[in-house]
């Protein structure tokens, strides 16, 4: 990744070590064997584990909670195809579930049939949110097949044809953008409504 010397590296991150390492610092640069890590100073571990803890422990949010039920029933599921079915950005919300350990971004090239990015051949790898093997344990379940009333709800569709106008306008924004001469990349309809 980077083109240097292995000793030029370490003399590098040494020297970056040192700086760091001093009073005043919120952050300390960890070295543990061959590996390097930053790290919150030990000082200011009440004060990050106050702010994690509330962003981890805090009650859900109604928008948390739905866009949670989306992905466990729909997953995995793309972004774009979350915010047109809630019809708002869920970025924020999509951090936060990962950070409480509720869900994971997975990376795949293999379409489910309601996936824009690969159904206009706007990318070949897609970005899907699906839930984690915690919330299923936490839940009690053998899997998100267990949950209540899956198979009508998982292809209801209401959201089947949500996912086919997407679809569409995801098209008609592809082949606009050809005919000026530009390319959209699957980056660029990722995150917005289309």
């Amino acid at each position: 990744m980077v083109e240097a010397k292995e000793d030029e590296a370490v003399k590098a991150l040494e020297e970056l070590r040192a700086q760091t390492n001093t009073d005043g610092r919120g952050v300390q640069l960890v070295k543990v064997g061959n590996s390097y890590q930053f790290a919150t100073r030990g000082e200011h571990a009440k004060l990050v584990a106050s702010f994690v803890k509330e962003e981890l422990v805090g009650e859900m949010t109604k928008p948390q909670l739905e866009t949670l039920t989306i992905v466990a029933y729909r997953g995995p599921v793309s972004k774009t195809e979350l915010e047109q079915i809630r019809g708002v950005n869920c970025s924020l919300i999509l951090r936060n579930l990962m950070i409480r350990g509720l869900v994971e971004e997975v990376e795949s090239n293999v379409p489910t049939g309601r996936d824009l990015s690969v159904q206009n051949g706007l990318g070949a790898l897609v970005r899907r949110y699906q839930v984690t093997h915690e919330f299923v344990r936490h839940l009690g379940l053998s899997g998100v097949e267990a949950l209540p009333d899956y198979a009508p709800l998982s292809k209801h569709e209401l959201l089947e044809e949500v996912a086919k106008i997407a679809s569409a306008n995801a098209s008609a924004m592809h082949a606009a953008a050809q005919d000026e001469g530009g390319e959209l990349s699957a980056g660029q309809t990722e995150g917005k409504a289309v």
